[in-house]
């Protein structure tokens, strides 16, 4: 019986999460169905337990609805109790069991497909909303050094780093010196790229938890132009997180390799 598995946003019609998720199931064999489901901005509670009374047997979460995923599970593994955040659930037995692989997906894309070096690695990450909470943690395990947490609202950054005892900044504050500079925060989904002084980039490397597919994420060119030592947007981490998830899911972790560069490869021109 083939197993049912989808991810739940609004929107959610971009989604890459099933061309990912397929391209899993044929190098692993596992006998799944991968979907979209659209939820109302008020409807994640009534479409998840739809879904699982129908017999699906696990979600991954997307924007808006990570907070509202973590609040409706019955149980959150570490990383989705350090984080505040949930973007898979496992179903066990009759429970639903909150995850989060963001984190280690950003990890393993930094340092396993990019050869970046985080241990020491002085790091600064931009934004402090929930795609932040579910990272950070994972981080500072790799080992980096320093890291400081800096957003528009300084008082929301203050408030996150309390949580993770590491240091807080506001954009226009940052310094220099960065080995590692992320960015979080959503500005880029407006076309801004220049969230901090350049100072802040100059011989930096430069990741983007966000992606585009056809071209670099403002981020990404802005840093770029301001003489970043390297750059990357976040498909990669995309990958490596429904990867994960996958394996929370099925008991086995697909080959990545090649997976982000066939989707990138595939986009329209």
């Amino acid at each position: 019986m083939t197993d049912r598995y989808a991810v739940v946003g609004n929107p959610v019609a971009h989604s890459l999460s099933p061309r990912i998720h397929a391209a899993f199931a044929a190098n692993t064999g596992e006998d799944i169905e991968y979907g979209r489901l659209e939820a109302p901005v008020d409807g994640f509670v009534r479409t998840a337990t739809t879904f699982f009374a129908e017999g699906g047997r696990g979600l991954n979460v997307t924007l808006p609805f990570k907070l509202d995923a973590w609040r409706w599970v019955d149980a959150h593994d570490a990383a989705a109790a350090a984080s505040g955040a949930v973007n898979t659930i496992v179903l066990d037995g009759d429970r639903h069991r909150g995850c989060n692989s963001d984190g280690i997906g950003l990890v393993r894309d930094l340092t396993d497909r990019l050869g970046w070096e985080l241990d020491g690695a002085r790091t600064l990450v931009l934004g402090a909303g929930g795609a932040v909470q579910g990272v950070l943690g994972p981080l500072l395990d790799a080992g980096c050094a320093g890291l400081t947490i800096a957003n528009r609202t300084r008082e929301k950054a203050s408030a996150l780093a309390a949580r993770f005892g590491v240091a807080a900044s506001s954009l226009d504050d940052v310094g220099t010196g960065w080995d590692v500079v992320i960015n979080g925060t959503s500005a880029g989904l407006a076309g801004v790229g220049g969230l901090v002084p350049q100072q802040a980039v100059d011989g930096s490397r430069c990741y983007d938890l966000f992606y585009a597919l056809d071209a670099p994420t403002p981020f990404c060119e802005w840093a770029r132009e301001n003489d970043a030592r390297a750059v990357s947007d976040g498909l990669g981490m995309l990958v490596e997180q429904a990867a994960e998830a996958f394996r929370l899911w099925r008991g086995v972790h697909p080959d990545t390799a090649g997976v982000a560069e066939s989707l990138r490869n595939a986009a329209p021109p």
